[in-house]
């Protein structure tokens, strides 16, 4: 009996907000016809600020829910911290492959010069003994620091959401909360352990200056969903994805036009 999924059963991107664009955009490079879902919990935006119990919690009773509604084949969660601290409770919870999203520190150990890395994220993934636990693996005899910075992610939505805010200068206090640790002068990688973050690729490189690589896992994260589904069936065309968010009372989804770049056609709301 063929178990595979039908061609237009979609890839579900799931993210507090719309940092998970910069995942579905090296996604959609790969599989260009790959039907879309993309969900954002508006009503639960920012993350970072939650407690690991409330979202050990949320994430995978509102995974289950988008699951049941849109029928996905595969199921991305683009949010560091909704991985780190949910992403075992969503794999025991629903019957269908998970991929998470971790910060790129093997990489990130690969290509440092100084030996000293920066890990920029949530405040809750910078706190994670995940993160501890990768940097013993991978960055072994490198010095790793960190800092959480909660006005990136507030950039980051209303620079999509053409709101005014002052992204250069929250880039540079940012880049500055790793440059002013012990040893932070000498950091010359710095890992986007947020999906937002990419979305400030100039601002952050801007702040960080020439001598400093960025790097964030969505390529790999990518090349991952590709690995996962290869010889399944895909539309012959692409059609216009979906993109989902949660009632908020104080936050309406973004334009149509910020998410068609993505290929974006509709929005709805749960």
């Amino acid at each position: 009996m063929d178990h595979s999924p039908a061609a237009d059963a979609p890839i579900l991107f799931f993210d507090s907000g719309l940092g998970g664009l910069s995942v579905l955009g090296p996604t959609r490079a790969l599989l260009p016809t790959a039907p879309i879902v993309y969900a954002a919990d508006y009503a639960g935006l920012p993350y970072g600020a939650k407690s690991n119990e409330e979202l050990a919690a949320r994430v995978p009773a509102l995974l289950g829910r988008l699951v049941e509604r849109y029928q996905p084949r595969l199921a991305v969660i683009a949010c560091n911290t909704a991985s780190t601290i949910a992403l075992t409770h969503v794999r025991a919870a629903l019957d269908l492959p998970i991929v998470g999203t971790v910060p790129a520190i093997k990489p990130a150990a690969e290509m440092t010069k100084s030996g000293v890395i920066g890990v920029l994220g949530t405040a809750a993934t910078v706190r994670q003994p995940y993160v501890d636990d990768l940097g013993a693996r991978f960055a072994g005899g490198k010095t790793v620091l960190r800092h959480g910075s909660p006005d990136l992610v507030t950039a980051a939505e209303a620079k999509l959401n053409d709101q005014p805010f002052d992204t250069a200068t929250a880039a540079e206090q940012a880049i500055a909360g790793l440059r002013n640790q012990s040893g932070g002068a000498a950091i010359d990688v710095i890992v986007l352990a947020c999906t937002h973050f990419p979305l400030l690729l100039g601002e952050l490189q801007a702040a960080a200056g020439p001598g400093v690589q960025l790097i964030d896992g969505s390529a790999g994260i990518a090349r991952r969903i590709a690995h996962l589904t290869e010889g399944q069936a895909w539309p012959a065309e692409a059609l216009p994805g979906v993109a989902v968010f949660t009632r908020s009372p104080d936050r309406p989804p973004p334009p149509l036009a910020a998410l068609a770049p993505y290929g974006i056609g509709s929005i709805e709301t749960i």
